[in-house]
């Protein structure tokens, strides 16, 4: 298995980049209500990223800075990453969240990845527009893995998804290993092994020989 692809917020992260924002701007209650029925599959992806992104139009510029800055990576994150990559493991994130909160998270830790597919929150005189725009918004994480795959020349059966939330099944459907981080109830089902730390992670990835 050659190609590893890592949902962001509840998995490589245990920030929730949205409340992160809305804690700025004092609406984190509803986005964390939002969020919490789209991860369970009560409301649609695509609609909880509008109805989220919606509640942060006008934040300021320098307010979602201070939210980037403070997204995480899990302990142990950083250290599975760098294995992988040193293994010479193709490590991908697709994530419904946001490239600056991702990318701002792995260069605090020193580690980077080969590719980062994430959503973004335009900007317009300073402030957020309280849109949304990217590829997984409508787009769904398995055509993120194909795509990906193929371009890599990585058949589907040597990749491993690795992901918690209703919008991670497709790709852990369709993953040659799926691992559930923590899973949703909805979500267990699908995976072929489950976890709850990244040290638990690295053990299925050295015994599945990905490591």
């Amino acid at each position: 298995m050659t190609l590893v692809a890592f949902d962001f917020d509840g998995t490589l992260s245990d920030s929730e980049m949205t409340v992160l924002l809305g804690d700025e701007y004092g609406v984190a209650d509803k986005m964390a209500d939002i969020t919490h029925r789209a991860m369970n599959d009560e409301l649609g992806y695509a609609e909880s990223l509008r109805q989220r992104a919606g509640l942060l139009d006008g934040l300021s510029e320098e307010a979602a800075e201070r939210a980037w800055g403070n997204v995480r990576l899990r302990e142990g994150a950083a250290e599975v990453i760098a294995a992988l990559r040193d293994a010479g493991v193709t490590v991908a994130i697709f994530t419904g969240g946001f490239e600056k909160g991702v990318a701002a998270a792995l260069e605090r830790e020193g580690v980077d990845v080969d590719a980062i597919v994430a959503n973004r929150l335009p900007v317009e005189d300073g402030a957020l527009t309280g849109g949304v725009e990217g590829s997984l918004i409508e787009g769904t994480k398995d055509d993120a893995l194909r795509e990906y795959a193929s371009e890599h020349d990585v058949d589907l059966a040597d990749t491993v998804a690795v992901g918690d939330g209703a919008n991670d099944l497709p790709m852990l459907e369709v993953a040659g290993l799926a691992v559930g981080f923590e899973p949703k109830p909805n979500v267990e089902p699908a995976c072929d092994v489950t976890v709850s730390s990244m040290t638990e992670l690295r053990d299925v990835l050295e015994a599945e020989g990905v490591l």
